[in-house]
């Protein structure tokens, strides 16, 4: 499926790019994007060749925290209207509810949901991308924007108790030390940022109850206008709850507010079915951690909710035709 982004991801791209040497019209044509994406916030383009090009800006320059580079200057406007009713929220917890109802207007590859705990809470982030377009380039990009837009509702004081990133620390320290300052930490099961769960009450400097309310109903309107299936709507909620382990049929209904018959029935409308859509994301997140983790397989077969790693090995080559180690030694070179 190609899910679409606003062309504002790629703010400072063009600025990066030059700084390292490249070309950045040639880059975004070898990749299918228009030159007037750089001009255009809310054109839309596919998420993969986003992927693609930060990837591909990364290996041309050997810059290998290019998309770390971009979030430096990035700021709560380059989300829109997504943007506004975070920034007008009374509270964090408000904010994050809103950022995480609406984020699919900005991209509808991205997915954020908020984990709390006894002390603190946890801020995932997930990307529904082609399991073969590398992310750790557009990973490090949103992670690092995230955290500068909450540094910007909570003052530049603020501070997260842990950035959690998937893949190996890059070489190239002094940009994740001027973005996160020493509190990221790398090889992680999952991608995001973890704080202490009083920020969530924090009431914001910047909160106007009138508008957050107005813009509230202007976005859900836009919601109400999009085109998305049930299918994927499905699939973005299997993504979330996929990593929780307790994802079935029975929960994916309940958050959707319909019962079980409901969804059998309505995805066999659209020629699918729950165990095709569940089979299709837990491929998706195979890949992902066989090639942005350093987990043991053990680990990644457990976390996609096998009981046994000899179970997870048959499954991944029926599907993929070889084993999971082999697939992460090929990926790899």
């Amino acid at each position: 499926m190609n899910r679409l982004v606003r062309c504002a991801t790629l703010s400072g791209y063009q600025e990066v790019a030059r700084s390292a040497g490249l070309d950045p019209l040639l880059l975004l044509a070898k990749v299918g994007i228009p030159s007037s994406a750089l001009d255009t916030a809310d054109l839309l383009i596919p998420v993969d060749a986003v992927c693609q090009l930060l990837e591909m800006s990364a290996a041309d320059s050997g810059v290998q925290d290019f998309g770390l580079r971009m979030c430096e200057s990035r700021r709560l406007s380059v989300l829109g209207p997504i943007g506004t009713v975070v920034q007008d929220a009374p509270t964090l917890r408000h904010a994050l509810a809103a950022m995480t109802r609406y984020i699919a207007l900005h991209s509808e590859a991205a997915i954020l949901d908020i984990e709390e705990g006894e002390s603190v809470f946890i801020l995932h982030l997930s990307l529904m991308v082609d399991p073969l377009v590398p992310t750790r380039q557009a990973h490090e990009m949103v992670i690092g924007a995230l955290s500068r837009m909450l540094r910007e509702l909570l003052g530049p004081s603020w501070r997260a108790r842990q950035i959690c990133l998937s893949h190996s620390a890059p070489r190239q320290a002094a940009t994740r030390l001027r973005v996160f300052g020493d509190a990221v930490t790398y090889g992680h099961d999952f991608n995001g940022i973890v704080c202490d769960r009083r920020d969530l009450d924090i009431v914001l400097s910047t909160a106007n109850p009138g508008l957050f309310s107005h813009t509230h109903v202007y976005l859900d309107s836009m919601l109400a206008r999009t085109n998305q299936s049930l299918a994927e709507k499905v699939r973005r909620i299997v993504f979330s709850l996929l990593r929780t382990g307790r994802c079935s049929i029975e929960q994916v209904a309940a958050q959707l507010g319909v019962g079980r018959r409901t969804i059998h029935r309505r995805l066999t409308l659209e020629g699918l079915t729950f165990s095709a859509i569940y089979d299709e994301v837990r491929a998706a997140r195979a890949v992902e951690y066989l090639e942005q983790t350093e987990q043991p397989i053990s680990y990644v077969a457990e976390l996609l909710g096998f009981s046994m790693h000899s179970a997870f090995t048959r499954w991944f080559r029926e599907r993929f035709g070889c084993s999971p180690s082999a697939w992460r030694a090929k990926r790899s070179t």
